[in-house]
């Protein structure tokens, strides 16, 4: 499958007051991999409370699947409403943002502030996409595994916090 992204693993990163953080190594070696340039995709995940960020050579295969669902609908007689909802969300709900040779990235306004994120952010390899999570979105709406990774990350960074204040 070539152009496609396989993002495996996961981070916790501070963003400051103009949504920039810098990527992880995970999602900075499949960007690599692929030659996408440094342009992510930004939009609102299907079903949890937290963002999808994936390459642009995304797009093909998001198109196909939507087309794939609308075709589904149809012939289950759900209404065309569902398709259009679907396809707002897929391509006009989506933001895009460039990173620089640091791996920083401001992330879109509009995003963060449908995904409710502020001081950190939780990343989530996803396979073809990754997740961005506000850490304490993740803990009381993620599921059993993001609430998991969330406390384990957070807990995580704050013995380094505790550990860095004694030296």
């Amino acid at each position: 499958m070539e152009g496609t992204h396989l993002f495996s693993g996961n981070a916790l990163a501070p963003v400051d007051a103009d949504g920039g953080v810098r990527l992880p190594p995970f999602i900075l070696r499949e960007m690599e991999r692929h030659c996408d340039g440094a342009r992510l995709l930004f939009g609102v995940h299907e079903n949890d409370p937290c963002l999808t960020g994936y390459g642009s050579g995304l797009r093909p295969r998001l198109q196909a699947e939507l087309e794939r669902r609308r075709l589904g609908d149809e012939q289950a007689g759900r209404p065309a409403e569902d398709h259009h909802a679907r396809a707002r969300r897929l391509f006009g709900m989506v933001e895009e943002a460039t990173y620089d040779a640091r791996g920083r990235i401001d992330l879109p306004p509009l995003a963060r502030r449908r995904a409710g994120i502020t001081g950190q952010v939780l990343f989530v390899g996803a396979g073809s996409h990754f997740e961005i999570w506000d850490p304490a979105r993740a803990l009381s709406d993620g599921g059993p595994e993001v609430r998991e990774l969330a406390e384990y990350r957070l807990e995580e960074g704050l013995q380094s916090r505790e550990e860095e204040t004694r030296k």
